[in-house]
């Protein structure tokens, strides 16, 4: 068998006499040179992102210094943990008595330290970039895995919380369901879930047949992925507001009185309640947001009297409740923030912007249990060993939820744009047994 080489200019040539046209040549060329993966669901199959809004200071929750001055080691006492060796602050004294259940990395490190560029870090595995804007894990995971249930695969509570967990440059489409209320409103409801005032179940079903038989024309005259990607957006709308199981999975006062209290009815008990009901229904990934933790000015109290406390209560009761229901090992929870805070106590009993080195934990979704890795140094300046990379972070969350990363996807002009560039997959992290 003979084996004809053609270059490039051949088959522009070809294609032109065939009636191909330069772009769309160009096009197929650039799809046929993806590097591609098969995404299937991976030990993850859901994914609770809890974000803390504004720079967690590690240094009063899970890596406290309390062999350095009083100026670095600041006002809280280090308590033990579960973990032999491992203390935490005793802001975090119900995370302390999880802490078996959890891996804490202590070595997190990036170059950024504005609130944007590092929120931008955080959410996307990217350092920002003025020429591209990048997906955030949501929308990477909805366009690879895609709806499970009828449920949205991606929800943020109570809205999307800033534009880096958006799509970047992937459609619409795959952009969050936000709820546009915050479940411990005493008038919580979701929005968009429910009928409009009038409207009957027959009226809404017969509006719907209406609506889909002039979209389906429309689209066939005005090809656009803008428009499909509306389509889309009212369809899942729709199944939800018509779906029994949907209504259910939002509806929080389905919870008993003691799992709520359990967790605690304030905006963190309320907002990871809801996300593990979510992930439960079918949600595939939900982030959160909870607090402000950029406390430049007195850190005692902005941290120790509601901040920390509501925090540590409500994770604790998440872990414990999804490691009680037999999801946890299938359920990865990822508690991140932009930065954390610098290794000394400022003029006004804070502490300032610190990317250098801070701390993030993972749970669940196949990653070890009671682990720490990597280290700050004595003074939480910079990291001592093993530091952790935002590519290597946001890899090895990939990986977890069976999405391989540097698996190309196509942004506009044409362009392949690996999901995260760089990155590594630490396996020192996860649990070789499942």
């Amino acid at each position: 068998m003979n084996f004809i080489s053609h270059s490039r200019r051949d088959f522009f040539r070809i294609g032109a006499v065939g009636g191909l046209s330069l772009p769309y040549l160009l096009k197929n060329e650039a799809h046929g040179a993806l590097k591609h993966y098969e995404t299937t669901e991976g030990v993850a199959k859901n994914v609770i992102h809890v974000y803390l809004p504004g720079g967690m200071a590690a240094q009063e929750s899970w890596d406290p210094k309390p062999f350095a001055p009083l100026e670095y080691r600041g006002p809280f006492r280090a308590i033990d943990t579960k973990v032999p060796g491992l203390q935490f602050s005793e802001t975090m004294k119900n995370m302390a008595n999880v802490a078996d259940k959890v891996t804490v990395i202590h070595s997190m490190t990036h170059g950024e330290a504005a609130h944007e560029r590092g929120t931008h870090n955080m959410f996307t595995g990217y350092k920002p970039s003025p020429a591209i804007k990048y997906p955030s894990f949501g929308a990477v995971v909805s366009h690879e895995l895609g709806t499970r249930k009828g449920l949205p695969p991606y929800v943020t509570i109570p809205t999307q919380p800033n534009e880096h967990a958006g799509t970047g440059y992937l459609n619409s489409k795959y952009g969050s369901f936000g709820l546009g209320s915050d479940p411990a409103s005493a008038n919580f409801k979701v929005r968009d879930l429910s009928l409009p005032d009038g409207i009957s179940a027959d009226r809404f079903a017969r509006r719907r047949s209406i609506l889909d038989t002039v979209e389906r024309n429309f689209n066939e005259i005005q090809n656009s992925g803008q428009l499909s990607a509306m389509t889309s957006f009212y369809s899942d709308a729709y199944n939800m507001i018509s779906s029994p199981e949907a209504q259910s999975a939002f509806d929080i006062s389905k919870e008993s009185e003691k799992n709520t209290e359990r967790y605690g009815n304030n905006q963190a008990g309320m907002r990871m309640l809801l996300a593990r009901r979510l992930v439960e229904s079918g949600v595939r990934l939900v982030t959160l947001t909870y607090g402000g933790w950029d406390h430049h000015n007195n850190i005692e109290t902005a941290f120790g009297a509601k901040n920390g406390p509501e925090l540590d209560q409500a994770l604790a009761a998440l872990i414990s409740d999804l490691d009680e229901r037999g999801m946890l090992d299938e359920t990865l929870v990822m508690v991140s923030s932009e930065f954390g805070r610098t290794p000394k106590i400022n003029k006004n009993a804070g502490r300032d912007h610190w990317p250098r080195v801070f701390s993030t934990l993972l749970a669940g979704g196949g990653i070890k249990r009671g682990y720490v890795y990597g280290s700050s140094d004595a003074f939480a300046t910079e990291p001592e060993e093993n530091p952790m990379s935002v590519p290597d972070f946001a890899t090895t969350v990939y990986n977890q939820i069976g999405i391989t990363a540097d698996k190309e996807l196509m942004a506009p002009g044409e362009r392949p744009i690996e999901i995260v560039d760089g990155g590594r997959v630490i396996t020192d992290i996860l649990s070789k047994g499942i």
